[in-house]
């Protein structure tokens, strides 16, 4: 059996190796291939759940975990990258929503059957049953995507700056996985100082692994990756939020509270698909504007959370969380990936994941400081339950203002099309 702190390592090791991967991947992809690198990518992964299937020891886990989440930063450095080359502006959005959709039903269906399978077999099934599946999708790959991308031929990877860049965040991912700390503060900071020697550095090579000028002189680019992780900051923590409420003060079992909670992802599942057809139609930052006031205004009633709060008006805010981020996703998604030129679209693509898991981390680092100041570091029990009421709504109160924050990050990106795209 592993210890709490091995456990967290499980998976803050795969986090951090995405983070710091999907740029420098991405740009890779642009460079030598998008198809080539999601096809390693896919290998990766697969040979990595292979091998966790088989592990034997605490330290295996963890670094094989590392070597799935490059697998994952290969495949996710690429994948919108390459709908985008193969896409029009036209349709663009509607099949970046189906993907985006796809994501999503996965998200929904994978504690489920993760659940069931760790039941009847083990937790080694969870890791195995993806290796058929990753084997299907090379197949695939290799037999019916034809063709491949890539913008910058001959131009030189830029290994120093993927360096800086890397451990920039692996200093503030880090710092905000173990806040309220000093030692927390301390690494978030110098993840900051890194960020502006990395930019510096950038801004005066010629072939750099992220162009800063794309957030300097793009403002569509910028301001949709800042709404991006204002979005993240301020949902991604409400599903643990209110999983241990619905378990520690209603007495739900674990099973009974995720079928509660699979209502946001369903329905975010549904309508990613319909949200990026509208973004081909209707200027994708409105549409993710009103997804992100949606968002907010589903996250206003859980300020109001009481110990008898009845379980219809939970399913409310999550219906409407789930309506916000649909309409949010795939629209802003669109725009950020059609405001950039070929050569820079496996950056994007890396970019809409590393805001994605920033914005993770940020989420859960406010949540467990709010427990640590309000709380303390003990368990959550019945006889803590007045401090963590009190937390939940100050929790919910935070995510709420910078949720309504986002609305104005959002709006103020500009229009992204340019007028020969209509």
């Amino acid at each position: 059996m592993m210890d709490a702190v091995s456990l967290s390592w499980v998976s803050t090791a795969y986090l951090l190796s995405t983070a710091v991967l999907l740029v420098p991947f991405g740009k890779l992809g642009d460079i030598y291939g998008r198809k080539r690198i999601f096809q390693i990518g896919i290998s990766v992964f697969t040979a990595a759940s292979f091998l966790i299937s088989l592990s034997t020891g605490s330290a295996m886990i963890i670094a094989l975990r590392a070597f799935q989440g490059m697998g994952c930063a290969m495949i996710f450095g690429t994948s919108l990258a390459m709908l985008t080359s193969v896409y029009p502006p036209g349709i663009r959005g509607k099949a970046l929503g189906i993907s985006i959709g796809c994501v999503y039903l996965g998200l929904s269906l994978g504690p489920f059957i993760g659940g069931h399978l760790t039941g009847l077999l083990g937790w080694r099934s969870i890791f195995f049953v993806n290796i058929p599946l990753g084997i299907a999708v090379i197949l695939i790959t290799a037999l019916k995507l034809r063709g491949e991308w890539k913008e910058q031929k001959r131009e030189a990877f830029d290994l120093r700056g993927s360096i800086l860049y890397g451990a920039s965040l692996v200093c503030a991912m880090y710092g905000l996985s173990i806040l309220p700390s000093y030692l927390g503060g301390a690494f978030i900071l110098g993840g900051i100082v890194l960020v502006g020697a990395f930019a510096r550095y950038e801004l005066r090579i010629k072939n750099p692994v992220l162009n800063i000028t794309l957030f300097t002189t793009n403002r569509v680019f910028a301001f949709s990756n800042l709404a991006a992780l204002i979005n993240y900051s301020a949902t991604f923590a409400v599903t643990f939020l209110l999983s241990l409420y619905l378990q520690l003060t209603r007495g739900l079992s674990p099973e009974e509270a995720g079928t509660i909670l699979v209502i946001q992802p369903v329905v975010q599942a549904i309508l990613a698909p319909v949200a990026g057809r509208l973004s081909d139609r209707i200027e994708p930052g409105i549409v993710a504007s009103a997804g992100m006031a949606v968002t907010t205004i589903g996250l206003i009633p859980l300020i109001f959370l009481q110990e008898t709060t009845g379980f219809y008006y939970i399913a409310a805010s999550l219906l409407l969380l789930g309506v916000g981020f649909g309409l949010f996703s795939s629209p802003n998604t669109n725009a950020i990936m059609s405001s950039v030129e070929k050569r820079y679209l496996g950056i994007a693509s890396g970019m809409v994941g590393t805001m994605r898991l920033l914005g993770q981390m940020f989420s859960m680092g406010v949540a467990m400081t709010i427990f640590a100041v309000l709380i303390g570091r003990v368990v959550i029990s019945v006889e803590n339950l007045p401090e963590f009421m009190h937390s939940l709504r100050v929790a919910f109160t935070i995510f709420s203002i910078l949720c309504c924050m986002g609305i104005f990050a959002s709006l103020i990106r500009g229009r992204m099309r340019r007028p020969q795209e209509g």
